[in-house]
């Protein structure tokens, strides 16, 4: 049990941000540390109030501020990030900056002494655009530069290095977390399964990106969050790097958008809309080095994740932001 410690979180207004720590608040002190306090899923959280949760407004690449909030504090899961295909592909350069500088900043900010644990949050695109039952240890796979929704990728594998050389060189106790398609209710903002979700209980037509082909596993935010409480609770997973995901959940873009459309009894139909960008044509995990560390087994099965999270969807919709769905 994580109990009675201080804990940081960089990006701690974002989707797995609040969710984990909406399972770890009752019991520790939580300081949610985030470039935007507004229109994100905090608003949708039980930590809106709270009082063992503390909000600071701020950049990762704000050293002075990181310093200032790191005081005493036990454990830092650095969540941060510039994330989105779209973000990616028209901010390249604040990409870059943002992932590989902010995680070098949130380091060099660490106190002397006293972490007990940094978590990384990573992510599944350091395999590149075909990545079949990847293990933990896998080479990582880049398209050209010339393409730029690789540089998000690039910005991750270099700050894994960057975290790696950090428990090697000077025994931080660092995890590294790549994860892979993680979904459920408080994820605001462009995404695919609540893009579905809404478009299917309007009866509207499912838009999906490309020719449908595309394939992914798709994992519940409650496993996901169990993978990560358990990357702190056991001195195991200390130096190691977990892929993180559901590998039984796994679909093709449009196989999901039907499974939608049935989970939600609707009228709609499925388009297709050519894409002018690189994807990921296959990204399905091996989490055996997560079972064999952490324990790790998701056990929320697609069907019953979809129809929790329309649920959430349908009682909040009202109070999001969905400008962007008629696209």
């Amino acid at each position: 049990m994580i109990e009675n410690r201080k804990i940081l979180i960089t990006g701690g207004c974002g989707f797995i941000g609040t969710s984990v720590a909406e399972k770890l608040v009752d019991s520790n002190e939580i300081i949610l540390y985030d470039l935007n306090l507004k229109n994100n899923a905090f608003g949708f959280s039980k930590l809106v109030g709270h009082p063992n949760v503390t909000l600071v407004e701020g950049d990762i690449l704000d050293s002075e501020k990181l310093r200032e909030c790191m005081k005493d504090v036990n454990i830092v899961l650095h969540l941060a990030a510039i994330v989105g295909v779209q973000n990616v592909l028209h901010q390249s350069l604040k990409t870059l900056e943002t992932n590989f500088q902010g995680t070098a900043s949130v380091l060099n900010s660490l106190p002397d002494d006293g972490i007990e644990r940094f978590v990384y949050l990573s992510t599944s695109e350091v395999f590149g655009s075909n990545a079949y039952c990847v293990s933990d240890n896998d080479n990582s796979n880049f398209g050209s530069t010339d393409e730029g929704r690789w540089c998000y990728a690039i910005s991750k594998i270099a700050s894994e290095h960057l975290v790696q050389a950090y428990n090697r060189e000077k025994g931080l106790p660092t995890v590294i977390i790549r994860p892979f398609n993680i979904f459920g209710p408080k994820r605001v903002g462009d995404h695919a399964i609540l893009r579905f979700i809404y478009w299917a209980i309007h009866d509207n037509q499912l838009i999906i990106h490309g020719n449908g082909e595309a394939i992914r596993s798709w994992c519940y935010i409650d496993d996901f969050c169990d993978a990560i409480i358990s990357c702190l609770e056991k001195p195991e997973a200390i130096g190691h790097s977990f892929n993180i995901g559901n590998s039984r959940n796994t679909l093709t873009m449009y196989e999901l958008a039907k499974r939608v459309i049935q989970l939600c009894n609707s009228r709609s139909t499925s388009i297709f809309k050519a894409i002018d960008y690189s994807d990921v044509q296959i990204r399905v995990p091996n989490t055996l080095g997560a079972y064999r560390i952490l324990g790790y087994e998701p056990k929320v099965e697609i069907e019953e994740g979809i129809l929790r999270t329309k649920a959430w969807y349908e009682e909040h919709f009202p109070q999001m932001d969905i400008s962007f769905f008629g696209e």
